[in-house]
């Protein structure tokens, strides 16, 4: 199914997923090319298509976020709980590692440098304490948490291994894959 043929409530419905963030109305209409009452009816249509699901669409006055459906609560505590007692295993790691050294960094920048998607990862590693997640109303970045630096036995990032070699490794890389 190409773009053309699907409605203005699933499009909305991906933003809302991609973002994972609130969504401010006006940048939504704005970033789809749409009139606020065209967004304001798929609205309607998308809250009517949630109804039958396990998402809700979260809405303040002037923004929109999917969540999951209060009634689940319980069940995704168990699943993160879960999740909070496994290793964060090599993608954690990766991505924890680019974060330190790099960080605040966005998470396409995070993305690109590993190669894969980091949004699950990263919201591991949130969820966890380790990073988190900061925004200037027009971009968010991950940094590390005062927590893991004193975790780590360290006041800042420049007390990590080897820091400067590591970043310019990074940065040339980066540098390597832009060209």
């Amino acid at each position: 199914m190409s773009k053309e043929n699907l409605r203005l409530d699933q499009i909305i419905e991906g933003v809302l997923f991609v973002k994972g963030d609130p969504v401010k109305r006006t940048d939504l209409a704005k970033w789809l090319g749409k009139s606020m009452e065209s967004v304001n009816e798929a609205l309607e249509v998308l809250r009517s298509r949630l109804n039958a699901s396990g998402l809700t669409l979260v809405e303040t006055e002037s923004e929109l976020r999917l969540a999951t459906r209060p009634e689940l609560n319980d069940l995704f505590r168990n699943l993160v709980n879960s999740e909070q007692n496994e290793s964060i295993g090599q993608a954690g790691s990766e991505t924890l590692a680019i974060i330190l050294y790099k960080g605040p960094i966005t998470r396409s920048e995070i993305d690109h440098i590993r190669g894969v998607n980091s949004n699950y990862i990263l919201r591991q590693l949130t969820m966890r304490g380790l990073v988190e997640k900061r925004s200037n109303g027009t971009k968010t970045s991950y940094q590390v948490t005062a927590d893991l630096l004193g975790h780590l036995g360290i006041s800042t990032k420049s007390e990590l291994p080897n820091y400067d070699a590591v970043l310019d490794r990074l940065e040339a890389y980066q540098a390597n894959q832009e060209e």
